[in-house]
């Protein structure tokens, strides 16, 4: 058998049984888990013992290994017909601090035996950098701006690499800020209480962003949907400046809106992550997730997403 065919395509299909992988699988992987609606068995590599019995709960069945340690990840070799790669890049310093090696381990290890039919990638929209506020589509060529958004950049490349290489159909998707009621951290609620300001008006960035939900339904879209080595905008419909999306949170939560200050002041009293995500303005295209993906979001606007949704 090829290394690329599925095990799947020689069993009548009744008897077919989809595997799939999760590594990353934190808050968007469970939504994943929630929502994949047909016959898969569902596994999740993680490299906490305490997380076992979650995930047995809901369902997945939990491989312990760690992406900082390639000996780990043996047994992943032909173990699912389609991944999802959620996992972030180190944040470790180092000689190759461009490089995604937690990607890199990860597509070795895929590697050895018969390989996925396909790949999903959570990447992130920093990798195109500051655009100026301009409208960006997936043409758009990226220039990555931070190290973070470097060994995203990094990634991306490791693993079109790889779906060429292996015959593998690997989607890209590019994820702003993830947000939902029922997420930790998960909404602006947190800042507005702690009045943490934004940047004035003739300041101010455009930002973008997605549900928690319909970001896990564009990850199973893609899976079974996604164009090989494809790259795909995943955000709603918003167009807000940051300021202006904080303001309308703290009238949907009834809080005072935040203070505003000039870049000078923010420079000054903000934390260094905080500023990079203020010194990058774009406005993300998202017809292709639209079209191809046949994604139509349940949540299109932040106006709607931001309140939970009634009982």
């Amino acid at each position: 058998m090829p290394s690329n065919q599925s095990p799947l395509g020689a069993l009548p299909a009744r008897f077919r049984r989809e595997r799939l992988l999760i590594v990353g699988c934190g808050d968007v992987g469970m939504r994943v888990v929630r929502r994949i609606g047909r016959p898969t068995r569902v596994m999740a590599l993680t490299s906490s013992v305490a997380r076992v019995g979650e995930l047995r709960a809901a369902g997945v069945t939990p491989l312990i290994g760690n992406l900082d340690e390639q000996a780990s990840l043996t047994r992943l070799a032909g173990i699912a017909t389609r991944v999802v790669h959620l996992a972030p890049p180190t944040s470790e310093p180092g000689d190759l601090w461009w490089r995604d090696m937690r990607t890199v381990a990860l597509l070795r290890a895929l590697r050895r035996r018969t390989t996925p039919v396909s790949l999903v990638y959570g990447s992130t929209s920093g990798v195109y950098g500051d655009c100026g506020g301009a409208w960006v589509s997936e043409a758009v060529l990226s220039k990555p701006s931070t190290p973070r958004a470097q060994r995203r950049a990094d990634a991306e490349s490791a693993i079109r690499h790889f779906g060429r290489a292996a015959h593998v159909r690997a989607s890209i998707l590019r994820i702003p800020g993830i947000y939902a009621p029922d997420r930790v951290g998960g909404t602006p609620r947190g800042r507005l209480l702690k009045g943490t300001p934004v940047l004035r008006a003739e300041d101010d960035v455009y930002t973008n962003h997605i549900h928690a939900d319909d970001l896990a339904r564009a990850v199973i879209a893609a899976l079974w949907r996604g164009r090989p080595q494809r790259v795909y905008n995943v955000n709603d419909d918003t167009v807000l400046k940051m300021g202006d999306y904080f303001d309308l949170a703290a009238d949907l939560y009834g809080l005072p809106r935040p203070p505003r200050v000039p870049r000078s002041a923010a420079q000054a009293e903000m934390p260094l992550m905080l500023l990079s995500f203020m010194s990058e303005s774009r406005r993300l295209l998202n017809a292709r997730m639209k079209t191809e993906l046949r994604l139509k979001l349940t949540h299109p606007t932040a106006q709607t997403g931001l309140l939970p949704s009634p009982q």
